[in-house]
């Protein structure tokens, strides 16, 4: 997939999707060549759980639940508990980052299929905190989410081989 923030049309779902896509595929583009070490690692302190692995874990995850479980209301079949609520980012340090990679676009396929197929307005079968939520809500929810967690990304990538931007 090509990285782009500019959408071929200058319509709100065209503009929606192709900023999902462009912080997908920066997500990924900060994954390009590490070594599986350095995507398992966890070098800040407080943050134990902070691993490219475990992000990209996270990420495909926080998909999974909004348009799986909240959109579509289908049960909520995610790793976590609630014991171990951070439980994706646990795991993943266990998998290779190539396959949670893999795994991640392929969802990100089959999204992107269920939010072309699905009008903006159309409200999720769950609400969130009480309060309805529409297709519109949660794609600019997972924008946000995911350009934040690229934050931390980029961090991790720098702290691990120096390597920055992407």
């Amino acid at each position: 997939m090509t990285r782009t923030d500019v959408p071929p049309t200058p319509d709100e779902r065209a503009s929606l999707a192709t900023f999902l896509d462009y912080v997908r595929a920066t997500a990924r583009a900060k994954c390009d060549d590490v070594s599986q070490e350095d995507a398992r690692r966890a070098p800040l302190p407080g943050s134990p759980l902070m691993t490219l692995c475990g992000l990209i874990s996270h990420l495909h995850w926080v998909e999974y639940y909004w348009f799986q479980v909240v959109f579509l209301g289908e049960e909520d079949e995610g790793p976590w508990t609630d014991e171990d609520p951070d439980r994706e980012m646990r795991i993943a340090v266990d998998v290779p980052l190539a396959d949670l990679l893999s795994a991640y676009e392929a969802q990100c396929a089959r999204y992107r299929k269920l939010v072309a197929d699905h009008d903006l307005d159309a409200e999720a079968k769950r609400d969130r905190r009480g309060r309805p939520v529409n297709l519109r809500w949660i794609l600019l929810h997972l924008i946000e989410e995911t350009a934040r967690h690229n934050g931390h990304l980029d961090i991790l990538r720098e702290l691990a081989d120096g390597r920055t931007g992407s």
